[in-house]
């Protein structure tokens, strides 16, 4: 393929203007020293992201070794066209179809596979004369005799096109990522402080209801022994794994969504998957989740609002208390059962349920000895 690539003054990595440049460049660099090959081309916008390339197909096909025909060949007259695979099949294209570009009907010669030049190629003098620029062209694609001289002669051409874009092909191909893009930059910061925010209230209203729907469960684990800390970091383990798992499957996602979008605009909606944002968008997920958990886990591990109840300790008695289940709101009393030796249940009386310190009468052989705050207890004897 081509080593160099000449463009106008002014032109950016993405966009090329019609016809900026004369035709005379291509002669031009043919006189350069170790020049072998040059070839102009020229790109026509059609309608949103679509454009149509002129270019002399002899030559570029001396210099790039040709297109991959997959359905029909080459132009063999005037009216036809060449398509790429993906404009193919956006729109039901194959070689022999008709289709309508600049007010004039083509005949599509052949498919072609896509990744060379253009989706549509028409012989550079038909595309000149249609869009009234003859004798202009957009870039030049020069190939040198010896790959060793490309930046010999890049640093000659400068030194004489003081204003041109002039790229070695490697540099080209460097410079076209999403990284450089002209505003590219600016709409991702964007994005990304929106998905915090949006990270940050996802999480934030699915931690803060998981709090209040394990009211039951934190109590007994603080019942147990818990500190805040260990609540909180419960909690923040959770967030870390929700995290995580979203980013794989946002990742998963836009694999399938890809395979959507291909299979029904791959020409139009070209799609770029970067493995190297991936450890970014976990560390955005990470990062918004943990600030949304921040507070539900605070407010988890700090409150005592969760409906202490009291921890009894039975001795064994005539009933052979085996073990007893308290459950109670702050200043009230639900009920307490416990099983004796012939596991039948046994209810405590309500005057014993609703003391609050020392020791009850003897009852059948059963003696509150120990009466205590808790959150949600359970003791087996």
């Amino acid at each position: 393929g081509a080593d160099i690539v000449v463009r106008p003054p002014g032109t950016s990595l993405i966009g090329l203007s019609s016809a900026p440049m004369s035709e005379k460049m291509v002669d031009f660099l043919l006189r350069q020293p170790h020049v072998t090959h040059a070839v102009g081309s020229m790109t026509h916008p059609l309608s949103g992201v679509t454009t149509i390339t002129g270019v002399k197909l002899d030559e570029f096909e001396r210099i790039s070794g040709g297109f991959k025909y997959l359905d029909g060949g080459p132009i063999r007259g005037p009216g036809q066209i060449i398509v790429d695979n993906f404009y193919a099949r956006q729109n039901n294209l194959r070689a022999g179809s008709t289709i309508r570009l600049l007010n004039r009907d083509w005949r599509v010669a052949g498919v072609v596979e896509e990744g060379k030049l253009a989706r549509l190629v028409i012989p550079l003098d038909v595309l000149q004369d249609l869009t009234a620029n003859t004798g202009k062209i957009s870039q030049v694609w020069v190939k040198v005799d010896d790959p060793a001289n490309v930046p010999a002669v890049i640093a000659s051409l400068k030194a004489q096109l003081k204003n041109y874009p002039i790229y070695s092909m490697e540099e080209l191909t460097s410079l076209i990522s999403v990284n450089n893009v002209p505003g590219l930059q600016a709409f991702i910061a964007v994005i990304i402080a929106l998905a915090i925010v949006v990270g940050f209230l996802v999480v934030f209203l699915s931690l803060y209801t998981a709090v209040l729907e394990r009211t039951r469960e934190i109590g007994i684990l603080k019942a147990l022994g818990a500190s805040p800390a260990y609540v909180l970091n419960i909690l923040f383990r959770e967030t870390v794994l929700l995290a995580l798992g979203g980013t794989l499957l946002g990742i998963l996602f836009s694999y399938a969504t890809r395979l959507v979008i291909m299979s029904w605009a791959p020409a139009s909606l070209t799609q770029m998957i970067v493995p190297d944002w991936w450890g970014i968008a976990g560390a955005i997920a990470l990062a918004g989740a943990l600030l949304g958990a921040t507070y539900p886990g605070w407010r988890a591990a700090r409150s005592e609002s969760y409906g202490p109840a009291r921890r009894i300790s039975l001795c064994r008695g005539t009933f052979g208390i085996r073990q007893v289940h308290t459950v109670s709101h702050p200043g009230r009393a639900f009920g307490a059962h416990f099983r004796n030796r012939h596991s039948r249940r046994v209810r405590l009386k309500p005057a014993l349920r609703r003391r609050a310190h020392g020791s009850a009468p003897q009852d059948g052989g059963l003696r509150i000895s120990e009466i205590q705050p808790a959150a949600y207890a359970y003791r087996s004897r």
